[in-house]
């Protein structure tokens, strides 16, 4: 009876990871893992704020629109929950997307303020934290780069047979992708021209 259990054991695993079950698992896990490097870059990047707002604080008193709107951005990117179940959701997944696009719309508009302060530039430790913000936007490109790769291998994975007659038996989905709302603006190349004159300053 014990060999028979046995035998049967066997036959089951082997039935699974033909019909890519493990497969399956496996780039689910990536997905995963994926999704939490992405979210630890987010975090570094929001920890980085309070830090960069108190920093401009002393100089830029007058410009108190942006360093509040910078706050307001920090404030709601906390307020979203991203647990690893977001990444099954589209839903909460635009909901993310869209807080980290307004902190990053935000900390552009106070980079662009900064710009008047010459003495603060200079600042060592202003310039140290204005460096961890620039490695921490190209650790979120690589990260977001490496979630969607993971994204893009699971979804063919479950799309194409017989993966996805086991993904439809288990209930695995596709999963949503990083996508961006101005892809059309984006789209056109910007203008060079060096004889326009110099933007005014965001107030």
């Amino acid at each position: 009876m014990r060999r028979l259990l046995t035998v049967l054991a066997a036959l089951m695993t082997l039935s699974l990871t033909n019909c890519g079950y493990n497969a399956i698992q496996t780039n689910d896990e990536q997905v995963k893992a994926a999704w939490s490097e992405v979210v630890n870059q987010y975090q570094r990047r929001a920890d980085l704020v309070p830090n960069l707002v108190n920093s401009v604080k002393g100089f830029a008193q007058q410009e108190k629109d942006v360093l509040l709107g910078v706050t307001n951005a920090r404030a709601k990117v906390g307020s979203v929950q991203a647990t690893p179940d977001v990444v099954n959701d589209p839903a909460a997944l635009q909901k993310f997307q869209a807080a980290q696009s307004e902190l990053t719309g935000a900390l552009s508009r106070l980079l662009v303020v900064t710009e008047n302060y010459p003495q603060l530039k200079s600042d060592a430790l202003f310039r140290d934290l204005m460096s961890q913000l620039e490695g921490t936007e190209n650790r979120i490109t690589v990260a977001r780069n490496r979630y969607i790769k993971a994204v893009q291998e699971y979804n063919v994975g479950i799309r194409t047979f017989p993966n996805n007659l086991t993904a439809m038996v288990f209930g695995y989905k596709e999963k949503a992708n990083f996508t961006v709302e101005n892809e059309r603006e984006i789209s056109v190349a910007p203008k060079v021209d060096f004889n326009a004159p110099s933007p005014a300053p965001s107030k």
